[in-house]
């Protein structure tokens, strides 16, 4: 009896996976995937993606998030650069690259999330993975910052990588991906060397 309830806990976790990895699969190949689709895909049921994912809406965020995450990662773990400098190059390439490449899965996404129904309790929408790779951007300088300018600087970061910076770039102010990008880095570079303190000798 005692084992029971970890291995259904963990036969849930495989399923779910198996079902957003399924999704991320279908849209990669350039699919509007349905219910059924992603059933065929993964290998289970309607039902069993219902139980996991009260709408289609919810999954295809998941997925999409998943799909355009996988190269930012990958290319996160690489670098061995303390500089927050040097870490926001590479996360700069490496998100626009991914955003670039799936330029309508992203405009898919930032629709999910404005009709998505409200989170919990101080809970934002999404961007989960993207405050984690900023943190990993300041991670060598958080000791020269208080919590409080820390936390600032993640925000202020936030509000020019990702998305919604990328698309008003694109779509409001009529610029090419890559003068995006480029003007993306140099307004992430001055916020950065505004708010981190000259090293000592």
């Amino acid at each position: 009896m005692t084992t029971a309830a970890p291995g259904r806990a963990a036969q849930r976790r495989r399923t779910r996976r198996a079902i957003v990895e399924a999704t991320m699969a279908l849209l990669g190949e350039g699919a509007e995937p349905s219910v059924n689709d992603i059933a065929a895909r993964a290998d289970v049921s309607r039902r069993t993606i219902y139980l996991h994912f009260p709408t289609l809406d919810q999954l295809v965020l998941d997925a999409t998030a998943g799909l355009m995450t996988e190269d930012v990662d990958a290319a996160l773990a690489r670098v061995d650069s303390e500089d927050p400098r040097e870490r926001v190059r590479v996360l700069v390439g490496e998100v626009y690259r991914s955003m670039e490449r799936s330029l309508p899965l992203g405009r898919k996404l930032i629709k999910l999330t404005v009709d998505a129904p409200p989170p919990a309790a101080d809970l934002p929408r999404r961007g989960y993975r993207r405050i984690g790779w900023l943190e990993w951007v300041l991670e060598p300088a958080r000791s020269r910052l208080t919590s409080q300018q820390g936390d600032d600087l993640v925000s202020s970061l936030a509000l020019v990588i990702g998305w919604e910076a990328f698309i008003v770039l694109l779509d409001v102010r009529g610029l090419s991906p890559d003068a995006a990008r480029e003007l993306t880095l140099r307004t992430a570079l001055v916020l950065l060397d505004a708010a981190l303190p000259a090293e000592q000798d």
